[in-house]
């Protein structure tokens, strides 16, 4: 009679439902000698049927370690997919810019400094004017002249004078605009989920910085012109005041007799 030797099938679901079996029998049969025969008859319907108990075991430890593999090859795959996804996350650019509202910003301030009233934010032109209308009097000017010259000085100083109200204004309009621009950034910066978008926020917060800088440099000089403005009035004012007492105490002429006519007749 033939002996048939028949290998039991191994698939992923009979070796995840033995594996604990796998643990188990295969330290005893691996550290103790086989005292048994080799292999053992079964009979059945089709003839006699060798199992090796050895080969079994043997074949099932193979079997879990091939099982330990795969799920070791599963974990890289996955830690890598991970990592993927957070480099995809860092280089994520913030949704929201601030650019342009703090464009908009800067250009009001400097619109209004462009509508600075008789003297303008230019170095040639203030010197212009200062030679024009603040330079020392001439003593042969005309009393019209004089006067004239002191309305214009005095104008001056009042439309620097509003010209600082104005900045001061349009830099306090500024405030609300900043602040909500300021709480969205912060809100964008504590909800980023990137390193990029972090960073982003950041920069967009110290441009918001730099906008504050250039609306407080725009007052500061608004408010300095002014206060110049107003100091060049008195210094010129005081010198005119000189060259006026100047002509009343210098002696004339004197008294010269005349005809007078008091009756028509």
């Amino acid at each position: 009679m033939r002996h048939h030797t028949i290998a039991i099938p191994h698939t992923l679901r009979t070796i995840a439902s033995t594996a604990a079996l796998v643990l188990t029998l295969a330290a005893p049969l691996a550290l103790t000698p086989v005292l048994t025969t080799p292999a053992h008859a079964f009979f059945g319907g089709f003839g006699r049927i060798v199992y090796d108990p050895t080969n079994h075991a043997e074949n099932l430890l193979t079997a879990a370690r091939t099982l330990e593999q795969i799920n070791n090859q599963i974990a890289s795959l996955q830690n890598e997919a991970q990592m993927l996804i957070n480099q995809a996350r860092d280089l994520a650019s913030l949704p929201h810019s601030s650019l342009q509202q703090l464009q908009q910003n800067v250009t009001r301030t400097q619109q209004l400094l462009d509508e600075a009233q008789s003297i303008a934010f230019e170095v040639q032109e203030v010197d212009q004017a200062f030679e024009r209308e603040y330079g020392r009097p001439d003593l042969s000017m005309s009393e019209q002249q004089l006067l004239a010259d002191a309305r214009t000085r005095w104008s001056n100083t009042m439309g620097g004078l509003q010209d600082a109200m104005r900045v001061q204004a349009g830099v306090t309009g500024n405030i609300e605009a900043q602040r909500a621009e300021m709480a969205t950034l912060v809100e964008q910066s504590q909800n980023a989920v990137g390193a990029l978008q972090a960073s982003q926020a950041g920069n967009q917060l110290l441009a918001l910085q730099s906008q504050q800088l250039s609306d407080l440099t725009a007052l500061l000089a608004a408010t300095g012109r002014a206060e110049a403005l107003s100091e060049a009035e008195r210094a010129a004012a005081a010198e005119q005041g000189r060259i006026q007492r100047q002509r009343f105490l210098t002696p004339g002429s004197g008294y010269q007799p005349g005809n007078a006519r008091m009756f028509n007749n």
